[in-house]
């Protein structure tokens, strides 16, 4: 992790031996001041923005289907286009990250996300449809990884955790209050000034990341390390050494199928399995609404939540086990309610993501299991993981399923998930303990 540089006398920080050093002015650029929480609140008001334009696709997509003259078949197509593009280009965002710094590659990455809000808004064509998907993938790959990052070089590191899971956490809420406020906006404005609208906050954003976002003043051990590696591989072979140096790391690879699991199950029931099971019960279609929203929830709870459980017990593994191992209860209670429920059903949805908070502690824990200078790329790997897990938990189980499914359909094609999460815990026991590793 980058630490505070030494302050030579009248403020001024000073490093001349690297090659590439400058003077830097300003004792503020100290870890975990006031700068530090204005680039992270920069870059979490990323998250939640690029979160809501991901979350107003479901909203805009019946009207963009309308308006291009598309079929349901190519907008489901665009948005798997989306995941795939989005899945390919996390495992190289942290990696970018690790070599550049956050500046100016959070910037070009708002860049990348402004303009495919700009030509969701043009959209009058699969090809356009296309083009934004993969565009604003490209952009969003660096969202939530480049928060987690800013979090882990912008504060201390026994606060990477717990940085992460507020990232987390404002992002879950702006997903559930999400869906709600962009259905009233689209009642005001045509989908076309919406989109527009949401393009014209990220020219905004653009130039505060520019004239805002830095990477911290390096110290000593920082210099050194770059000094080191002065004669690096070229960019493309540093990256997959990088990533191969992750994946070689037991507690990376284990901690992303904890992580993968637990988040990619909330994922599936909140979004899309959790309403269809209550509608197979007879609930109102309605309630799919408020249980999407209630898993949200729970998760905007759950991920900090974790981590400061975490950090007072000083242990890793005992958290991530125990509430992957409550999540699974939950979405098994979830799944075979005997009868409709809703109140219980918003409950345990909530509990659903609340315990989904657990899958934090991957990411703190391949952090933390690995040098300062890989963080990026070991909190990737677990991000594309957890969406990689995610979008097979909820292909797969539309496969098992019948035509016209029945209450006890969705019983047999859902009951991976929970034996997932318990396989999941079953990992998360065989990885070593990494609490108190870092000063």
């Amino acid at each position: 992790m980058a630490q505070t540089a030494p302050a030579a006398p009248g403020g001024e920080t000073e490093y001349r031996k690297h090659p590439g050093a400058r003077i830097l002015h300003g004792p503020h650029r100290t870890i975990g001041g006031i700068e530090a929480w204005l680039i992270w609140g920069l870059a979490t008001v990323f998250v939640v923005w690029l979160f809501s334009i991901q979350t107003g696709y479901a909203v805009v997509s019946p009207e963009i289907q309308k308006t291009a003259a598309l079929t349901v078949a190519q907008i489901s197509l665009a948005g798997s286009i989306y995941t795939w593009a989005f899945a390919l280009c996390q495992f190289f965002s942290g990696a970018l990250l690790d070599r550049f710094g956050s500046r100016p590659l959070l910037a070009i990455a708002v860049a990348f996300v402004t303009a495919g809000a700009f030509l969701y808004a043009q959209t009058t064509s699969m090809a356009t449809l296309i083009a934004a998907q993969i565009v604003l993938a490209i952009g969003s790959s660096f969202g939530f990884v480049g928060a987690g990052y800013l979090g882990g070089q912008w504060f201390p590191a026994a606060r990477y955790g717990l940085m992460f899971g507020l990232v987390q956490s404002l992002a879950s809420l702006g997903s559930a209050f999400g869906q709600p406020l962009i259905s009233w906006q689209l009642t005001q404005v045509t989908w076309q000034q919406l989109l527009n609208g949401f393009g014209a906050a990220g020219v905004v954003l653009i130039v505060l990341f520019a004239l805002l976002v830095r990477n911290p003043a390096p110290g000593p051990q920082t210099l050194a390390q770059n000094t080191a590696t002065t004669g690096r591989p070229p960019l493309v072979a540093s990256i997959f050494r990088d990533l191969g140096t992750c994946f070689r790391n037991r507690n990376v690879v284990l901690s992303a199928l904890l992580a993968g699991v637990s988040f990619g199950s909330m994922l599936a029931m909140g979004v899309l399995w959790g309403p269809r099971v209550m509608e197979a019960r007879g609930a109102e279609t309605s309630l799919a609404a408020i249980l999407t929203a209630m898993s949200w929830l729970g998760l905007a709870v759950g991920a900090p939540l974790f981590n400061v459980l975490s950090d007072h017990w000083n242990n890793r593994r005992i958290p991530a086990v125990v509430g992957v191992l409550l999540q699974a209860a939950a979405v098994a209670l979830l799944i075979y309610l005997p009868a409709e429920t809703n109140s219980v059903s918003v409950v345990t949805m909530f509990c659903v993501g609340l315990f989904a908070g657990a899958h934090m502690l991957g990411f703190t824990v391949a952090g933390e299991s690995v040098p300062g200078k890989l963080v990026g790329s070991s909190a990737a790997i677990v991000n594309g993981v957890c969406f990689i897990i995610g979008g097979l938990l909820q292909a797969i189980p539309g496969r098992l399923l019948p035509q016209d499914p029945a209450l006890a359909d969705y019983g047999h094609a859902l009951l991976i998930m929970p034996i997932l999460l318990v396989l999941g815990a079953v990992a998360g026991l065989f990885i070593k303990d990494t609490a108190g590793t870092r000063p």
